[in-house]
């Protein structure tokens, strides 16, 4: 039983809550390991079509414990980067869409958590921001490469180089955040986006989250060959039939996955 993860699973949502709000859900061994053994419940549930991540009390969370980074050696360090990054690369890699429901502090290893969400809602006292170098290292769980390819390099290395705090309002403003909305709001936003996803074909939006991804690390020709794949693929599903003869005959449709 986990002592610091929280899953919840109801129509065909799963709910990730990060509950250690007494040291501000800070990323320890303890919760690194239940998050990936939540992400491996939630892959083999396949009636999960959207996860919610979220954290309990003030904060997402707040970062990577420091007083477990404070006795690393340079390979304490190495196994801890290695082991942060495979499990939000492991987060990054569902087939189902994320989300990260940002409440408050997500800062260092938590804004790295919602980075490797597909989409990011946050409160308006939310704060975002990568401030490792103020402890003498730099970001470890992969943020280095998810920031400026959400935000672009230049804002990417003045958020990383300064270790500056933003808002949720401005990380809105720059595209690191999707939506920022009250704090009483917050997840009632993120189920109401959650649920304009689900209510889609799920084989359509699972190969539209392939190609962007794969896209992302390819030249045009090579996503552009990849999509024209995928796109033909979903002519092989039963909801793609059914969706089309509901269009042309003017009903709704319920999509099954199949």
């Amino acid at each position: 039983m986990a002592d610091h993860i929280i899953l919840k699973k109801e129509n065909q949502k799963a709910v990730i809550t990060i509950n250690r709000p007494e040291v501000l859900n800070a990323l320890n061994r303890q919760v690194l390991d239940e998050l990936d053994a939540a992400l491996d419940e939630v892959i083999k549930d396949e009636e999960i079509r959207a996860l919610i991540i979220t954290g309990e009390g003030r904060a997402f969370v707040a970062g990577a414990d420091i007083a477990v980074q404070s006795t690393f050696d340079v390979e304490g360090g190495r196994a801890w980067g290695r082991r942060g990054s495979a499990i939000f690369r492991k987060l990054e890699k569902l087939e189902v869409p994320t989300i990260a429901a940002v409440n408050g502090f997500a800062l260092g290893g938590g804004c790295e958590l919602a980075l490797a969400c597909d989409l990011i809602i946050a409160s308006t006292k939310a704060k975002f921001g990568q401030p490792e170098v103020g402890l003498g290292i730099m970001p470890g769980f992969s943020g280095t490469q998810r920031l400026p390819r959400r935000i672009g390099i230049a804002r990417a290395k003045e958020l990383i180089f300064t270790g500056e705090l933003i808002s949720g309002q401005e990380a809105a403003e720059i595209g690191l955040a999707n939506k920022v909305v009250e704090p009483s709001e917050l997840m009632g936003a993120t189920d109401e986006l959650a649920n304009k996803i689900i209510k889609n074909a799920p084989v359509a939006i699972k190969y539209a989250k392939a190609c962007i991804d794969r896209g992302m690390d390819v030249d045009m020709d090579n996503g552009i060959a990849t999509e024209n794949e995928l796109f033909a693929m979903c002519f092989a599903t039963e909801d793609q039939k059914k969706g089309m003869l509901a269009f042309l005959n003017k009903r709704p449709v319920e999509f099954t996955g199949n």
